[in-house]
């Protein structure tokens, strides 16, 4: 709602390229969640977790490969071409982060909390 417009402004088109790309992946981001939540149905009614744990490593590697995406090609093009609107393209994406977190009746907090327990309990795991 904020970088990719911005970026499009900026000469970047959408129908190809980085920010195309990052949209095919964003749906398919949704397409294997919401398989993770038909697999996690079918888990709490069978007690098969064989397709609920396939998904979900299929989700941890397509999302990884995704950040890289990001944090190594579409940002570090976006640094360089929004340099002269980047403090309004920050601003705007706290604003769009706010405004969802309010809706939820969550905080920035909740999920770093969320994100610091999973990481204790996938090292908990790996010592086991």
């Amino acid at each position: 709602n904020s970088l990719f417009p911005s970026l499009q402004k900026a000469g970047m088109p959408t129908n190809m390229g980085p920010i195309a790309m990052m949209l095919m992946d964003h749906q398919r981001s949704r397409q294997i969640a919401q398989q993770m939540d038909e697999d996690a149905k079918q888990y709490i009614a069978t007690g098969d977790s064989t397709n609920l744990t396939k998904t979900m490593l299929q989700y941890t590697e397509h999302i990884t490969e995704h950040l890289w995406k990001e944090n190594n090609r579409l940002f570090m093009m976006a640094e360089a071409r929004l340099q002269h609107v980047s403090s309004d393209v920050d601003q705007q994406l706290d604003q769009i982060e706010n405004t969802t977190l309010q809706k939820m009746g969550k905080t920035r907090q909740h999920y770093q909390q969320l994100a610091d327990n999973l990481v204790q309990a996938t090292e908990g795991n790996k010592n086991n």
